[in-house]
């Protein structure tokens, strides 16, 4: 499976950006998908995941509320859109996406197979 990341930019504290990741190679619609960030000297951190069929979601309580993921498997394309950007979430955001249905380790970067190049969010104050 390819990833491929997008939609990442410089916003305002406040805005929205909406990021894209589109797979080509594999059963797109078979994989949790999910999305994680990294700041400068920080190490990699969960944001969101979604399973399969799109239909449970799972979110880092930082981001609770602001942040929504979905998909669409007919486009094989996950999705997660950022309100109301705190400059705290400044950094490069990255999708996944792991065959495991194990929901127990859905927020551990280990656990996912697959791995997009990442897209810079930054975020202005």
């Amino acid at each position: 499976v390819q990833l491929v990341e997008s939609g990442g930019g410089l916003v305002q504290a406040g805005g929205s950006l909406r990021l894209s990741c589109e797979a080509s190679g594999r059963t797109f619609s078979n994989y949790d998908m999910g999305w994680f960030r990294q700041a400068p000297a920080k190490e990699r951190e969960f944001v969101a995941a979604v399973t399969p069929s799109g239909d449970v979601t799972y979110y880092a309580e930082s981001v609770r509320g602001r942040f929504t993921v979905s998909r669409d498997n007919a486009k094989n394309t996950v999705y997660l859109r950022m309100n109301s950007l705190k400059p705290d979430d400044t950094a490069v955001y990255y999708c996944a996406g792991r065959g495991d249905g194990d929901y127990a380790t859905v927020s551990r970067a280990t656990s996912y197979v697959y791995w997009g190049q990442g897209t810079l969010v930054t975020v202005s104050s």
